[in-house]
């Protein structure tokens, strides 16, 4: 599928030219769909529901309209024509699947002509979008329609499973035959609703191999820009807050594993990029110019159809991006890297390109040219990681959380220490309990204790003195029931204080007070009186 053709823009040209597509005038093609569509939809309300069985994707239905009418269809200017319904009961499973009823359907369809949507692809593939802005009708090649009905009966597992997706929602696959001629089309979901000015519009695939837009396309009044464009124009990404970025991620992720199984290569992410802080008079200027059809009252909503109800998750507005601007259509809420408030329209396009022989020959001949791992078509798996990449790295980013500030990094900082510090004293008086118990245990005379004890009055360098800013830090962190000794090991003839042998035990308290850390340890009573208590302040 072709990108723009989505984004709501008319066929330029002269107003008399008429397009055709396989010799066939537009108007005869767009006359026959909805005539077609018309006559099998109401055929179909006749058969009663039933659960989808296998053999329901294989079915094809037909029915001949001659100009001049019959018994079961009107008659019409057209050329004759016949017109075919492939697996007409799954279509119909897929289309109640999304909340689309019979009449609802038919009334988008046929009620209002169709209009025509202009296509900047090298397909040549005629689009149509309705009236009500909610379908897309496209034509498509014959190996792309042999590739969908193949596809159909995974599509319909995945959609069971999995209705919030981003992929093509397909609600039918038919064909016109006049004249030996076979068009094939197809109804989708529309990604850019056209009420909704898209200031920007691309068609991103993850290459760089000759994603530019042409110049010709640059010149339409909406073109649609490609990867290397896009890197340019936004080159810092688009940002969302973190419950829609994950939403959207996940989204991408499950995807693009779909793709992969059905070895599904070359597709697009086709995205429209509203701008919030342009004025509302530009905007109302530009809705009044699309206004669907205001004639029938409660326009319907396809189930899903909207960016945001693609999207994983319940797709909550983050930050107050769009309190400006309640009627968003759908769109997920976004910023810019200039702090703009963006609506964002997307989908995954172009999915009916396997990996065939031909793609796998037109690989080999430009990898030999040119950098294999840049050109779009590629091995489904390669495609799909170098494809979630780009979207992950270059195209979506998360809002970074707040730092912290200091003032509250010092508070935490300081509970933490404190929470620390209270293991810490229970710990150590656990361990001096013990150690107590020893040296009764060996009978420790009083004298040499008091030796041990006097012998450190008279070493200055076993007295502990206050720690600079950073030393006060570290042993704040790091502290722990050894550290609170001091551990020195000297020779046999020299006073010792050792730490977790034979040493004096001590009480210990530990205070917290506006920032200061207050460690004051004191001699036992019981062992040794000696009213000249150590005490080592620590300050942060």
């Amino acid at each position: 599928m072709s990108s723009a053709a989505e984004n709501g823009e008319a066929a330029p040209g002269k107003q008399n030219e008429e397009k055709t597509y396989k010799k066939t005038a537009s108007s005869a093609i767009k006359g026959a769909i909805q005539l077609g569509i018309g006559y099998t939809v109401g055929n179909l309300t006749s058969k009663p529901e039933r659960d989808v069985l296998m053999q329901d994707f294989y079915v094809v239905e037909s029915v001949f309209l001659p100009s001049e009418g019959s018994n079961l269809t009107p008659a019409h200017h057209y050329p004759d024509f016949r017109f075919k319904t492939y697996a007409p009961l799954a279509f119909r499973y897929f289309r109640e699947l999304f909340g689309i009823k019979p009449d609802d359907y038919l009334y988008s369809i046929c009620s209002e002509p169709l209009i025509e949507l202009s296509n900047p692809g090298a397909s040549g593939s005629l689009f149509f979008v309705t009236s009500d802005d909610e379908f897309i009708i496209k034509t498509v090649q014959h190996k792309e329609a042999e590739f969908l009905q193949k596809l159909l009966p995974g599509y319909y597992m995945n959609l069971n499973q999995n209705p919030r997706t981003l992929l093509p929602k397909f609600y039918g696959l038919y064909c016109m035959q006049s004249g030996g001629i076979n068009i094939r089309i197809v109804v989708m979901n529309n990604v850019l609703p056209r009420s909704m000015r898209m200031h920007f519009t691309y068609d991103l695939k993850g290459s760089t191999y000759k994603r530019r837009a042409s110049r010709k396309e640059r010149e339409k009044s909406n073109p649609t820009f490609k990867d290397l464009d896009f890197l340019q124009d936004m080159h810092e990404g688009l940002y969302f807050d973190t419950e829609t970025y994950n939403a959207l991620m996940k989204t991408l992720q499950r995807d693009c594993r779909v793709l992969e199984s059905f070895k599904i290569m070359d597709y697009s992410l086709l995205l429209g990029i509203h701008f919030l802080d342009h004025s509302l008079k530009e905007k109302e200027e530009e809705t009044s110019q699309n206004v669907p059809d205001a004639k029938r009252p409660g326009m319907q909503k396809v189930l899903y159809s909207t960016a945001m109800e693609s999207i994983q998750g319940p797709g909550k507005s983050g930050d107050g991006i769009i309190t400006e601007n309640p009627d968003t259509m759908g769109g997920i809420p976004a910023k810019s890297h200039r702090g703009e408030k963006l609506l964002l329209f997307m989908g995954i396009i172009d999915i009916l390109q396997s990996y065939r022989l031909m793609k796998k020959l037109e690989h080999s001949w430009k990898a030999l040219v040119y950098d294999g791992d840049t050109v779009s078509v590629h091995r489904p798996s390669f495609y799909a990681d170098r494809f979630l990449k780009f979207m992950n790295s270059r195209v979506f980013k998360k809002i970074q959380a707040l730092k912290a500030s200091p003032s509250k990094k010092r508070c935490n900082s300081i509970a933490a220490l404190k929470a620390t510090s209270q293991e810490i004293v229970s710990s150590i008086s656990q361990e001096w309990k013990d150690e107590k118990r020893d040296l009764l245990t060996e009978g420790q005379s009083y004298s040499s204790l008091d030796e041990e004890a006097l012998g450190s009055r008279h070493r200055p360098d076993l007295v502990p003195s206050t720690p600079s800013l950073f030393e006060a830090a570290s042993l704040a962190t790091t502290i722990s029931s050894s550290s609170l000794y001091v551990n020195e090991h000297y020779s046999h003839d020299r006073p010792t204080l050792y730490s977790n042998s034979k040493g004096l035990p001590s009480s210990s308290t530990f205070t917290l007070e506006e920032g200061t850390i207050y460690l004051t340890t004191e001699p036992n009573t019981l062992e040794v009186q000696d009213d000249n208590a150590s005490v080592l302040d620590v300050y942060l």
